[in-house]
């Protein structure tokens, strides 16, 4: 353990800085989990329910993963990838349907 002053703060500030991080990143994986399992529900019978509960789920994780870029939480790369993830998850349940 550090015996001066300014590294022992420096300590405390890191790990409050750590679970700040680790809270982001874990709501971040919670919701891309919560909207994986809504556009597969959606792709299995859609509705527009459904639809809409989709909707809902995608502007929850991207507002989440926004903020926890802007925070530094997250790269914003990493941030920009996960969107990309949403996105092309939804739009692959999509094509098939607008195609038939």
């Amino acid at each position: 353990m550090a015996n001066i002053k300014s590294a022992i703060k420096r300590v405390d500030i890191a790990e409050r800085n750590r679970l700040r991080n680790k809270s982001y990143k874990s709501a971040v994986k919670t919701l891309i989990k919560k909207y994986l399992a809504a556009v597969s529900s959606y792709a299995a019978s859609p509705s527009p329910e459904l639809e809409q509960a989709v909707k809902l789920t995608q502007a929850a994780a991207y507002s989440k993963i926004d903020k926890a870029v802007k925070r530094g939480a997250l790269h914003p790369n990493t941030g920009a990838r996960k969107k990309s993830l949403i996105a092309r998850t939804l739009k692959k349940h999509e094509a098939p349907r607008s195609a038939s």
